[in-house]
């Protein structure tokens, strides 16, 4: 597989922390984003990657996460924790049952729906990484 095209911008080097139940669409998603220069954190429930960002926050460029996913939190729930601590960070949510607003995410974030093509993925985690890649000062 060829990498996808995002509009002329090269990722190298960026930490996404990828957060999706499934196994099978989890380690799909790992390997099209590292396709693409990105370096993945993958983890199978919200619970484990809330327990991975107590103790590599700084590291982490975006946060990836499906919303429904079993375990005491939810993706709706690590997203409001993540941009609650990292409000400079970008949250980047996909499920194809709810929305961020039916599942009470709140904060900006960027949405894509499932089933979603490879073109419409990157383009969604180059603009979501984009979106908070203002300068500061």
């Amino acid at each position: 597989m060829s990498p996808v095209s995002t509009g002329g911008e090269r990722f190298s080097g960026e930490l996404i922390l990828v957060v999706e139940d499934d196994p099978l669409i989890l380690e799909f998603l790992c390997e099209i984003l590292q396709e693409e220069g990105f370096v993945v954190e993958p983890h199978v429930s919200a619970d484990a990657a809330s327990a991975y960002l107590e103790q590599h926050s700084d590291g982490v460029d975006l946060l990836l996460t499906d919303i429904t996913m079993p375990g005491k939190l939810n993706g709706a729930d690590l997203a409001n924790q993540f941009g609650d601590r990292w409000p400079d960070k970008p949250i980047m949510i996909m499920s194809g049952f709810e929305t961020p607003e039916t599942s009470g995410v709140k904060h900006s974030v960027s949405f894509i729906k499932k089933p979603w093509a490879l073109g419409q993925l990157l383009d969604c985690v180059a603009g979501a990484l984009k979106s908070k890649s203002k300068p500061i000062g």
